[in-house]
């Protein structure tokens, strides 16, 4: 089991940046997947970026050019780069990450983006 612990959400206004990690910690020899997903009030849970384990990243249209997803092997974290943000990326952002036998969620963290 991999055990996720979210930081860096918060409150900033339209045209700012903010930078969510997710330190992970257990079994992560096996992981194979890492991803930011976010889920705004009465809406569903959508992909705002993955990495796999080759490092292949990939992005959801309404982010790119925007956002940047990188893992730190060193540091055990996998961290989202958010640069001018817009309200519509106001939502709760949580961190997925899969590996053997495991499919893991952080508890999530809170973005608004004061227009």
């Amino acid at each position: 089991q991999v055990q996720l612990v979210e930081s860096g959400g918060g409150l900033v206004q339209a045209g700012g940046s903010l930078r969510l990690s997710c330190a992970f910690s257990g079994s992560i020899f096996n992981i194979y997947y890492m991803g930011w997903y976010r889920q705004a009030p009465g809406k569903q849970r959508e992909l705002v970026a993955d990495i796999t384990r080759s490092r292949t990243t990939n992005y959801a249209d309404s982010v790119k050019g925007r956002f940047t997803i990188s893992r730190d092997n060193a540091k055990n974290t996998v961290d989202l780069q958010m640069n001018s943000l817009k309200p519509e990326d106001t939502a709760v952002y949580y961190c997925n990450i899969r590996a053997y036998l495991s499919d893991s969620w952080g508890q999530g963290t809170q973005v608004t983006v004061s227009s």
